[in-house]
Order: structure tokens, then sequence, then C-alpha cells
């Protein structure tokens, strides 16, 4: 099914050369030049994308105006799933901060690259994807307590559940570990939303997404003139999540130097805008997540020690779907319930034969990869029932030669073979390879399991 992407932009050249472009790579765009033709679409099939240019006449033929940030709670209430890319060829830093504030995914200065557009569309895609990951897994969580059949019938996530349950009302800091897409920012979610706090905000930013020369002014704040570009004083996510709770994703790939000012703030409760010569006090709870290894981040570098044990007063770890696979077939039926309605579809259930081959994939993609599988799957079937011919990924490898490659999908035959290849070059050091690949040493133990990697 073909992304759909709605151009709005008042230079003719521009909307038929990006059109065109996105049309030759399987997109469906539609177009219109004015922000009275984007209302015009707000009653449409919603897209999946908006570019929305930073200068639009109110209705076409009037001069451009600064009116495209004023549009954007208005596409966010009609498509609250929608992603909004800014283009903009009169961009300052304050106008990409401002969209980012109003939740735009990105800000696109002109001209720009076409393949660097491309690139931030399909990253923009994945993002929405992972939206509605988190949004299907907090309708799973809600079944916690058992009020319906629980999602979660695993050992491991009943542990994290329990947990959650009873930090959630207390304003501990929290480190969540866990392999991309097994729903860390959920568990942050469900932490707020179990929170005192619950009824201020909780502001998130991805620490690997922001610049470096940005980051501590996004945090922190800043004044007036502390830097190029900084026309006006800037209110930080501490300030904004005041009473609240403040998200850090990605901690280990803050720079280190920021990392030390983040752990002053956290001793002290003090937070100084960049720039600035007084502080002011700040009140937030701090959850953090990371991807990596918290310990070989450590020796790497890339994490201080002492943060480390600021942020981790209690640590929760989310284990990979393949580690707790009593948990596959709930989830599966979850999003396919969902999905089914939301195709107005009518299907059953999985074939004896389709739950065989979910119970039986490693998912090196986690919750993330299982709901996508399930909506394609549910996009693809003809019939009442998913049969294992309607799943993509691949054939059961129980009782068959682990050592094979023709049981991997085409980028798990990618990855085996490169861990393979490291190891090789490693003399079998596990630990050597592991910082080769930049994973953890307990991801790449549970890769040369899933993998059947002999060393």
């Amino acid at each position: 099914m073909k992304a759909k992407i709605l151009l709005v932009d008042d230079d003719p050249d521009m909307r038929e050369l990006v059109g065109s472009f996105l049309g030759q790579n399987d997109y469906e765009v539609r177009t219109t030049d004015s922000a009275a033709g984007l209302r015009g679409f707000l009653d449409a099939e919603p897209p999946d994308v908006v570019l929305l240019d930073y200068k639009l006449p109110d209705v076409p033929g009037e001069p451009p105006q600064d009116i495209g940030l004023t549009l954007m709670p208005t596409i966010r209430h009609r498509w609250p799933e929608a992603e909004i890319i800014i283009l903009s060829g009169h961009g300052t830093l304050d106008v990409a901060l401002e969209a980012g504030r109003l939740g735009a995914y990105t800000f696109i200065s002109k001209p720009f690259e076409l393949g660097k557009l491309l690139a931030d569309i399909q990253c923009a895609l994945e993002h929405k994807a992972q939206q509605a990951e988190n949004s299907a897994l907090r309708d799973a969580l809600a079944t916690m307590s058992g009020v319906s059949s629980p999602v979660f019938k695993s050992a491991a996530m009943q542990a994290v559940i329990r947990t959650v349950e009873r930090i959630a009302p207390t304003d501990v800091t929290v480190l969540i570990t866990g392999e991309s897409g097994t729903g860390k920012e959920v568990v942050a979610d469900l932490l707020h939303s179990l929170s005192r706090r619950n009824k201020n905000r909780i502001i998130k930013v991805n620490c690997a997404a922001l610049p470096r020369e940005l980051i501590e002014s996004e945090l922190f704040g800043s004044v007036k003139g502390a830097y190029t570009g900084a026309h006006a004083d800037r209110e930080g996510l501490f300030r904004q999540a005041e009473g609240g709770t403040l998200f850090l994703d990605e901690i280990a790939e803050m720079p280190v130097d920021t990392q030390s000012k983040l752990l002053r703030v956290l001793q002290d409760q003090e937070v100084r805008p960049v720039g600035g010569k007084t502080t002011y006090k700040t009140n937030c709870r701090i959850i953090t997540a990371t991807n990596r290894d918290p310990e070989e981040a450590i020796k790497q570098g890339k994490l201080r020690e002492d943060l480390y044990y600021r942020i981790s007063t209690v640590s929760i770890h989310l284990p990979p779907l393949r580690e707790r696979r009593d948990d596959i077939l709930p989830l599966a039926q979850s999003f396919l319930r969902r999905f089914s309605a939301q195709a107005n579809r009518i299907i059953n259930g999985f074939t004896p034969a389709a739950i065989d081959r979910l119970l039986n994939f490693d998912w090196p993609g986690n919750v993330r990869q299982l709901q996508n599988e399930i909506q394609r799957a549910v996009l693809l079937s003809d019939g009442p029932w998913i049969d294992a011919a309607d799943l993509s990924i691949a054939r059961s490898r129980a009782g068959e030669d682990a050592g094979s490659d023709t049981n991997f999908t085409l980028l798990e035959g990618v990855e085996r073979n490169t861990i393979i290849q490291t190891l090789k070059e490693t003399g079998g050091n596990k630990v050597e390879a592991a910082r080769r690949l930049g994973i953890g040493r307990q991801t790449l133990y549970n890769k040369i399991k899933a993998y059947g990697i002999k060393i």
C-alpha cells in the first residue's frame, strides 16, 4: 500500500518537481497551493506525511505570508497521526525550533536535495509506525490488571508491569533499557500516566536526534544573544516539563559534556539557561532510556558513570520478543483486532500454520516488527483467516539446520554474515566483536544464539 503525501506549496515548479519525484518513488502524492487548498483536503482521507511550506498565500493569487506554522494545530487536530515536515526558504533557527515545538517531525531549508527529502520522508514514516506501535502497546498495557485477556502473559513482562505499578506513584529516576522496538517509550508513558504528575505534561526528547550545538539550548533554554540566531529568550524542556515528567530517550547518545551539565541539574534541581547568569528551580521527574548496554556505553565513554548511577535509581529492562515468546500470540491477536477494524474487515484469527510461524520466528525488530507484519497480513490476505502464506517472515526454524543461511530473511542473512565475519576477525572474542559492531555484549550473545552461529 502506497504511503500518501500531501504537498502544500505555492511554487508550481516545486509542486511539479517534488510531486513527480515522489511519484516515481512509489508514493501517492496530492498537491495544493494555499492555506485554503489545504483546508479543502481536511475532510478527505488523511495523508501519512504533510510537506508544508512556511510561506503560503491564504487563498490562491494573494501574496505569501508566514502562515505555515499557524496551520499546524488544525492539521494535527484533524489528522493526529500524520507527520508534518516544514519546508522553507526563509527559515531561521527560531522558526525551526518553533516548528519542532508545535509537533513538526523536521524542518527542511530550501533549496534541498531530493534525496534528502526522500530520506526525511522515510524516517517520518518510520516514526509514524513507531507511534502507532506505542499507541497499540498503551492499549495493551491497559489490560494488565486482567479486565480482559492480558496481552502480556510472559513472566518477564508481568514482572516489568508489577515494577511499573510500584514505582509509578513515586518520583524516583528510572532508566529503561532494551532493544529498539521493545516499547521503552510506552513504559515511560505508563509511568507518567500512573503517577501523581499525570495532570501535567510528559515532555519527550530523543537525544540522538538533536544537533550537538542545539541540545543544551533545547534542554536548559537560552537567553537572547546567547548564540547566533538566538533572537529571543528560549524556554527549555525542563521548564516545559515543570510539574510533570521529562523523558530523555537515547541518553547514551547525548554529548558527554552535556551529560555533565545534566548531572549538575539533577543534583541541584536548578537550571541555568545557555548564556544566562541566573538559575531557576526545576521540579520534574526524569525518565531515561537507551538501547545500549549501559556498562558497555560507560566503557566506551558514551555514558558518564556518575550520571548513570544518578538516573538509574530504578532500572527496568524490556527483554526482546524472542525471549518472551508467550507474548507473541496475544500481541499478534491484539494487533489483528485493531487492524481488522481499521480496514473494515472480518478476520477470525490465525491458522495453526500461521501461529507456528509467528511463534518460531525470532523477531529481530521486536514488537514493532510484529505489529507491521500483522498490519501487512491484514491488508494483503484474502480469506477470513491469516494463513502462513499471508506472512512475509521466514519459515519456522524449528528442527532445521541452524547453521544454514537459507532460513533467514535477506536482512537477517546480512546481519548474520556480518557477525560471523567480525567474530572471525577478532578470533572469536565476543567482547571485541560487540565493540566493533556497536552493540552490547548481551545483544551479541542473543544474536549468536538466535542465528545458530558456532564459535
